[in-house]
């Protein structure tokens, strides 16, 4: 009985680890996603239907953010 509820306790823990590890790669893979992928598509759209002016500046602040966050 003892064993039993030991490694009841400890699947619980891995399982716990295991859902942490899936919610911070999904994270990664979203922001992955939006950074290479939505980002230009965004601003591409933005320059063809006439909105330089918003876009341009979206462009810039996205450069500056990319050169001075650290990737861990």
């Amino acid at each position: 009985m003892l064993l039993t509820m030991l490694f009841m306790i400890c699947m619980f823990g891995f399982i716990g680890k295991l859902i942490g590890f899936a919610f911070r790669f999904s994270w990664s893979m979203i922001k992955v996603a939006f950074f290479l992928v939505f980002l230009p598509f965004i601003l591409i759209a933005m320059v063809f239907g006439g909105l330089l002016y918003v876009a341009f500046p979206v462009l810039l602040v996205a450069m500056i953010v990319g050169l001075l966050v650290k990737e861990a």
